[in-house]
């Protein structure tokens, strides 16, 4: 692993990137050791309207905190990808849900049926955001398997616990598929 990874978590609102981006930083942050910062934007809608999380990890310091050239991209609508896969730098990493995004054409684009995925194997499409943290973390390491589920199991509701960690298996099988 680099020792600096700039993320952005992007969809509409209701998707769970905010809660995606706070989940990330606090199993980078708290359970893995390195130095994060997490920032989130979202439009005025409740629900529906654009929503972005934004991580950065270092094992250094952290002196800028926005991402400026980001090195991980999850895109789980069109609107996402369209608005921010120009900022994925050259040789980054992006992750989308295929059921949503065409992103054809681009290299190191791994379009995975995240969405589908929950529906499917879960029963509730919400946990299509674990499965994509879980994707990431498969595919680059970013942050620890260990620390993704402690920090996620601390953010889920009692009695859910059972199928979100289905979800981040799923995740990391689908992930691994991806990869050859």
């Amino acid at each position: 692993m680099k020792d600096k990874h700039q993320i952005r978590l992007s969809g509409s609102g209701g998707q769970g990137m905010i809660t995606a981006g706070v989940i990330l930083a606090e199993a980078a942050g708290v359970h893995d050791g390195k130095n994060v910062v997490q920032s989130q934007s979202y439009g005025p809608e409740a629900r529906g309207g654009a929503s972005k999380a934004e991580v950065i990890i270092s094992d250094q310091e952290i002196f800028f905190p926005k991402a400026t050239a980001i090195d991980i991209l999850l895109a789980m609508t069109q609107e996402a990808w369209d608005r921010y896969s120009d900022d994925l730098r050259e040789g980054g990493l992006a992750v989308v849900d295929s059921f949503y995004v065409k992103a054809a054409g681009r290299p190191n684009v791994h379009a995975l049926p995240l969405s589908q995925s929950a529906r499917e194997e879960v029963g509730i499409e919400i946990v299509a955001n674990f499965i994509a943290l879980a994707a990431i973390a498969e595919l680059t390491g970013v942050v620890s398997k260990a620390a993704l589920e402690k920090a996620m199991l601390a953010r889920v509701p009692r009695g859910t616990e059972d199928k979100n960690r289905k979800a981040l298996e799923i995740g990391y099988r689908l992930a691994r598929g991806a990869k050859g």
